[in-house]
This record gives C-alpha cells, sequence and structure tokens, in this order.
C-alpha cells in the first residue's frame, strides 16, 4: 500500500522546516450498479489511490494531495507545499492544533459476505428483481431510478505527533427515487440505506420489499388522503422524520467550525455560539448525540482523520446544549480537547468538523403508548421534501406517508401535511419519546469542494404537542 511513502513524507516534511506533517494514504475499490426505468443506465467499477497532507508552518496551513505515488514526485509536492506555505504566512489567519494522545492501531471491519466473492451480475440482478417487483404491482410509477453500489477503502493516516493507524472499512449502500402518479396527482419518495460491512447487509434489507412497500403506501396516500387540520394539533414524528430532523437542526448547527465562522461562506452558519453552552435548547427528555462507534453502522469509524479516538458526543443533554463537534483546530480555538470528528471523504480533500451517526436517545415510552394520548394530530411517518436556512433555524418538513390521529387510533392518510418551525421550538415541543430507535443512512454535503460522506441518522418517535401544521 505504499505506506513507507506515507512514513516518508511526514519526515521529509519536518526535514525542510515544517512545524507538524500529516499524511493519510488511501486505496479504494468500488462498485455501482444503476437501473432507471428498467434500462441499466450505468454501471462503474473503480480503483483510486493517493496521499493527501497536511503542513503546518509559521502557523499557516497548508494542504495538498497527489495520485503520483513517486518518491521524487512526493518531494516535489511537499517542497511546493512547504514554499506556498511561507509565501502566505503575512496573510494567515494562526492555525494551531489541540495537544492530543498518539494512537497507533491497526482495524479491519469483518465481512460474513466478502463483497470481492459477489460478481456484478448477483448485484445487478437485485435491481432488475426489484424492478420486476414493482411493475408487477401495476401501480403507475413513470419514474423509477435505483441504485446499488459497495466500496472497500483501506486508509493509513501518519503524522509527526506519533500517530499511525491502518484502517480497512467496507460499505454497501442502496438508493433510490421513486414517482408514483395517481388520478394526475403524483408523490415521490428519495431514500437510502447503508451499512459498513459485506454483502450480507444487502441481503438482509430485501430490496424488492422495499421499493414495492414504498410506492404502495404513496399510492394509498394519494388516492385516499384527506387534507390535514387546520388548528394545532399534536404530531408523532416517526424516526425518520426524526432522523432528519435531529441531522439538520440538531447536528449541523453544533459543528464548531460553523459555530466559529469557518463555514460561512460554503455550507453556512450556525445560530448557536460558544457562549450558549448549558443553556436549554429542548424539554429534559431531548438526548441527541453524534457516536461513530457504533459496529457495521454507515457512518463507523475508529478513530478521526486526524487520528483521535472516537466518541459518542453528547450534542444535547436533558434538554441542555452540551457539546459541540470539534477536530483538532477549532478545539484549540476553544480551549479544550478534539472529540474525534474531523473527516474526509477522500485522500484529496481536507479533513472538516463532520457528523457520523447523529440521532435521538430512545425514551420509555412506546409508539403506541405516545398515540394513545392524542385526540386529535398527524402520525407522520417520513417524508418527501425539507429544507433549513442557512443558520440550522427555520425548518420545514412536508410529510409523505403520514394519517390522521382520532382519540388514540390512526385513521386515514394525509396529504402532505407540513411542518414549519425553529429549532428550538421544535425541541421545547417534545413531551415524550419511544423506544423504536430506527438508524437511516445518508450522504451529508459539507466543505468546498463538496465531500458528501456517510452518516446515519435516526432515534425513535416522539410527540410534539401543540403544533399549528403549515402550507
Amino acid at each position: 500500500m505504499f505506506k513507507d511513502l506515507a512514513d516518508f513524507a511526514v519526515k521529509y516534511a519536518l526535514k525542510l522546516g515544517a512545524d507538524y506533517s500529516e499524511a493519510r494514504l488511501e486505496e479504494t475499490a468500488s462498485n455501482s450498479f444503476i437501473l432507471k426505468n428498467g434500462i441499466a443506465e450505468a454501471s462503474g467499477f473503480g480503483k483510486i489511490n493517493g496521499l493527501g497532507m497536511r503542513i503546518i508552518k509559521n502557523k499557516t496551513l497548508g494542504f495538498a494531495s497527489t495520485n503520483h505515488l513517486d518518491k521524487e514526485k512526493i518531494k516535489k509536492l511537499i517542497q511546493n507545499t512547504i514554499n506556498t506555505t511561507e509565501k502566505a504566512s503575512h496573510l494567515r489567519e494562526e492555525i494551531n492544533l489541540s495537544e492530543e494522545k498518539s494512537n497507533k492501531d491497526k482495524y479491519k471491519i469483518k465481512q460474513k459476505i466478502n463483497l470481492n466473492d459477489i460478481g456484478p451480475e448477483e448485484k445487478i440482478k437485485l435491481l432488475f428483481d426489484a424492478e420486476k417487483e414493482l411493475i408487477n404491482t401495476k401501480i403507475k410509477i413513470p419514474s423509477r431510478y435505483i441504485s446499488l453500489s459497495d466500496s472497500i477503502t483501506t486508509e493509513y493516516l501518519v503524522n509527526s505527533d506519533g500517530t499511525n493507524i491502518l484502517a480497512t472499512v467496507p460499505r454497501v449502500s442502496f438508493f433510490y427515487l421513486l414517482t408514483v402518479e395517481h388520478n394526475n396527482k403524483t408523490s415521490q419518495r428519495i431514500w437510502q440505506y447503508g451499512q459498513t460491512g459485506g454483502f450480507e447487509f444487502v441481503k438482509k434489507w430485501d430490496i424488492p420489499s422495499i421499493v414495492v412497500n414504498e410506492v404502495k403506501a404513496l399510492q394509498k396516500n394519494l388516492k385516499f388522503g384527506i387534507k390535514p387540520p387546520k388548528q394545532a394539533l399534536d404530531i408523532i414524528a416517526a424516526p425518520q422524520i426524526v432522523g432528519i430532523m435531529v441531522h439538520e437542526s440538531g447536528g449541523h448547527p453544533y459543528e464548531a467550525d460553523r459555530i466559529i465562522g469557518r463555514e460561512g461562506a460554503q455550507a453556512g452558519e450556525s445560530f448557536i455560539t460558544k457562549e450558549m453552552l448549558g443553556t436549554r435548547i429542548g424539554n429534559e427528555v431531548v438526548n441527541v448525540v453524534d457516536d461513530p462507534t457504533i459496529e457495521n453502522s454507515y457512518g463507523f469509524y475508529k478513530y478521526d482523520n486526524e487520528g483521535v479516538k472516537a466518541r459518542r458526543k453528547y450534542l444535547i443533554n436533558k434538554g441542555l446544549i452540551n457539546e459541540f463537534l470539534h477536530n483538532r483546530e477549532t478545539a484549540y480555538y476553544m480551549g479544550i480537547k478534539s472529540n474525534g470528528s474531523s473527516r474526509s471523504v477522500n485522500y484529496d480533500r481536507e479533513s472538516i468538523v463532520r457528523m457520523s451517526n447523529t440521532f435521538m436517545l430512545p425514551g420509555k415510552y412506546s409508539e403506541e403508548e405516545l398515540i394513545e394520548d392524542i385526540k386529535l394530530g398527524i402520525y407522520m411517518k417520513n417524508f418527501m421534501e425539507w429544507n433549513i436556512d442557512d443558520k440550522r433555524i427555520n425548518q420545514k418538513y412536508v410529510g409523505a406517508e403520514s394519517y390522521l390521529i382520532k382519540n388514540g387510533e390512526i385513521k386515514e392518510p394525509v396529504i402532505r401535511p407540513v411542518i414549519e418551525i425553529t429549532t428550538p421550538q421544535l425541541y421545547s415541543a417534545v413531551d415524550a419519546v419511544a423506544n423504536n430507535t430506527e438508524y437511516h443512512a445518508g450522504n451529508c454535503g459539507k466543505g468546498e469542494p463538496m465531500q458528501p460522506i456517510p452518516v446515519w441518522f435516526g432515534g425513535p418517535s416522539i410527540r410534539l404537542r401543540k403544533i399549528r401544521l403549515g402550507n
């Protein structure tokens, strides 16, 4: 894997006067298959390898990358990076990294069914089987886009602080975009499944059943759905809704680089400030965490891309703003230690503050108990649309599969109920949390150039009191 080149690069940068150097070597083999309206639209088989480096000289950060794994070319790359960094030092924003324990480790995610043992024919057959089942429903589905992908990434991280980590992580992902039409009305669903591990998870998902159940629910909503009530009512937000809520309004605003303004011109800022630590953002039943250590999760890692050991972060603890997501730079800025939240999607992107698996912790009730106490309300199982402002405070969620609740019972479908709410109002309206936790996959976008990185989001069902639906 050319590990010796990464080791050499770190030492050579120090020899040329760098105060800190870090090299991240990556090899990724990936496969992807796309089916659009029953036609094999595209297939991809790729292999990439390369080296990314961060160098600090005179408290100025330089980043460079190359896919030419040749010692002489790497020497020239480092020389140019050192020179450029030195010239930029008089314009610099001073960069410091928190002092962290160095780590040495080697780990590999196990596969019960090795991805390399499954040929492309078997993988694409799963998509054709799903397409066949969709057609057999006789439901009008004018647009059907389904894809299956997998990858195996081996990453070697070494830095001048003594960290040395080798990790191999396989991932699988299934994505779909389905549009159902009934009586000249349409409804659409986009969703994704993803985990770290082998092909055993693809088999477990049962892809044909997933897409068939989805289109049946969409048709039922279009065929029998009623308009939602106008008055203030109670809402049961199921795990898929809670997941996107927590990711967007309980994860992104807690990214420390947003809070200090580093992401202002790219991914946005945050309404949360450093001074808000310890203040109330929601009811005591609200607990939101970010945890990359969950085995086989889509956002799993044992160490972040700065070599800091991963751990669970309690972003909201009993309704209080408790902790932010940090890399070594933002941790130094706030006078604390990093909590291992630095990630990069590829060797040629600088690692930045990112989420991993962000979700609300479960409560003590069943979902049925939450519903039983509602006289008039809405049960939102999933969504077709969401948006949130750049500071992560004003947000909107449009229900896809949703139902009316009357006197503690789920009744007829409801068409497109809309939650429009601020983040403090959202978490303050939660009066009860169920114990039916689910995790769902996504690729979270952030950075410039864009870095779509694997994450899980989720949680249990929650009950929101006295919410007036939007338009």
